[in-house]
């Protein structure tokens, strides 16, 4: 009982927990970014900006379509609508190139990654 209050705490998050998840989302886009052909960010601050778009998409995705846009999070739909994310990520942050192909790609690496890492990415 007292363990689903924690992950309660952790889901509505505190301000630290939410940094900690933003620095966890720039590394694991970083992570992407070096192992992803078509998938590129330049710079610290653009990574730290495409952590905060890509999380804010997929709040606004999971709030309003009822949808888990983690890569794995529904099967294909997931899987799709993360490659989408991040696709359209690249037109609001700056030095972030991703091709169709790169988004699809960057969307496996990053639920390889979630698995791996105990805080959920997108």
């Amino acid at each position: 009982m007292g363990q689903s209050n924690n992950v309660n705490e952790n889901k509505n998050g505190s301000i630290l927990g939410w940094i900690g998840r933003l620095i966890l989302v720039a590394v694991i886009l970083g992570i992407t970014s070096f192992l992803t052909p078509g998938f590129s960010i330049n710079g610290l601050w653009s990574y730290l900006l495409a952590a905060v778009v890509i999380t804010v998409l997929d709040y606004l995705v999971e709030t309003f379509m009822g949808v888990d846009a983690s890569p794995f999070g529904k099967g294909v739909k997931g899987f799709v609508i993360a490659a989408v994310i991040l696709y359209l990520a690249q037109f609001l942050v700056p030095n972030m190139r991703v091709s169709i192909f790169g988004a699809l790609i960057a969307a496996l690496v990053i639920g390889v990654l979630d698995a791996i890492f105990p805080s959920r990415v997108m």
